[in-house]
């Protein structure tokens, strides 16, 4: 059989995969499918340094072109991926291309979800999750004066704190009761509320959008409430779903991600997914989850080819996650289900700070802001499954690396 490995994806995991397979002395051809007309890149930047113009595009490719060519690595760029056949084992493209495997990784990521309301293919609505959809924002908004976000997540808030210090007028509109509500605890977002506002991002809680208006070119906003938001750019932010139509086509298990084990091993033979497109066993929580991180991204590819590679390793990484805004960086370790107490190092009013999650004397997250120290250790504490001393998180007297020291 053709020794080829197909990777399908473009992102963190795709990377991973092919530096694994590199660094094991993979001895057949690897064949890289991607939609976007880009090698691999990175993602996090493009809503923070790429977006405030303070990292080069040059520095958001995982590797420059030349590598691909100079290991001969096939890359199949702007080209979708329509069929797979398991029985098969082969992938067919929309060039008409066939490619046949003995070994694939599914890291096909994600796509926005997208806000279905009357108006919402007007000119000047907008997504940010790709580097040509930033390209697209990017010159609309040295020109835009109105700026209405929908979503008060990760991107919403990191492309508030962009433009708002780009001098533009910023209306952010959030369904729940409080910013990133679904990922940090009250004392975390309360604080974020209070710095956004304070730069000048006008912060509207429990509002959705009914429609937008405008001629070709959206020019107002309005809520549900009735409300009318005048504007001249849109950025939406409402979350992303995992890509899984080419897996769930083949009769690959699909659930909220595509189904994998602690191998990230399909059902499939020879197949494997990785990223934020999987739905995983997760050690710390005892149940299946789907994790948007791009460690997750990079662990899971890495545990997918060492296994296809005959060394079987389970992916079983304490999950983290980052959000730069402002001079703020939010470091977050752990999932925060199923504690029964968090106890705060520091004053929550202002930075540094941490939050622990703690579960029977033993945390189970860390959210700590410009507090990197708290972020290690915490993290370390939450793999190890120490017991601690309460006292001892919120005593800032007491060094923190006392706690692994033993």
């Amino acid at each position: 059989m053709t020794k080829n490995f197909v990777i399908v994806g473009g992102g963190q995991a795709a990377a991973q995969a092919i530096q694994t397979l590199q660094q094991n002395k993979y001895e057949g051809s690897i064949t890289l499918v991607g939609e976007e007309i880009y090698p691999p890149y990175q993602r996090p930047p493009l809503s923070k340094k790429y977006m405030a113009g303070e990292l080069q595009r040059e520095r958001l490719f995982l590797r420059p072109l030349k590598f691909y060519e100079s290991n001969n690595i096939d890359l199949e760029l702007g080209t979708r991926a329509i069929e797979l056949d398991l029985g098969n084992s082969h992938v067919r493209l929309n060039n008409d291309r066939l490619l046949k495997f003995n070994g694939l990784m599914l890291a096909t990521g994600s796509k926005v979800r997208r806000l279905k309301v009357p108006g919402s293919d007007l000119d000047g609505i907008h997504y940010v999750r790709t580097l040509a959809d930033v390209d697209e924002i990017l010159p609309k908004l040295k020109k835009a004066k109105k700026l209405v976000i929908i979503g008060a997540g990760y991107i919403g808030l990191e492309v508030a704190a962009v433009s708002i210090s780009s001098g533009l007028d910023v209306i952010v509109l959030e369904a729940t009761e409080r910013v990133m509500s679904r990922t940090v605890s009250t004392e975390v977002s309360n604080f974020y509320s209070r710095c956004h506002s304070k730069a000048g991002v006008n912060l509207k809680y429990s509002t959705t959008v009914s429609h937008f208006e405008g001629n070709k070119k959206v020019t107002t906003v309005e809520t549900a409430d009735g409300q009318k938001l005048a504007c001249d750019l849109v950025v939406v932010g409402i979350g992303i779903e995992p890509e899984v139509e080419l897996a769930e086509t083949a009769g690959l298990p699909c659930k909220d991600g595509i189904i994998v084990d602690e191998f990230a091993c399909t059902e499939g033979q020879n197949i494997f997914a990785a990223g934020d497109c999987t739905n995983h066993p997760n050690q710390l929580l005892s149940k299946r989850i789907r994790l948007e991180s791009v460690q997750n991204a990079i662990d899971q590819a890495k545990a997918g080819i060492q296994t296809f590679l005959g060394e079987k390793t389970p992916y079983k990484t304490v999950p983290w996650f980052w959000s730069d805004q402002y001079d703020l960086k939010l470091q977050i370790a752990g999932l925060s289900e199923g504690y029964d107490q968090i106890v705060v190092r520091g004053d929550p009013k202002k930075a540094p700070f941490a939050v622990f999650y703690i579960r029977d004397g033993r945390i189970v997250t860390v959210e700590a802001v410009n507090l990197p120290q708290a972020f290690m250790i915490g993290k370390q504490l939450i793999s190890t499954g120490i017991k601690v001393e309460l006292k001892k998180l919120v005593d800032l007297k007491f060094d923190l690396k006392d706690l692994i020291k033993r």
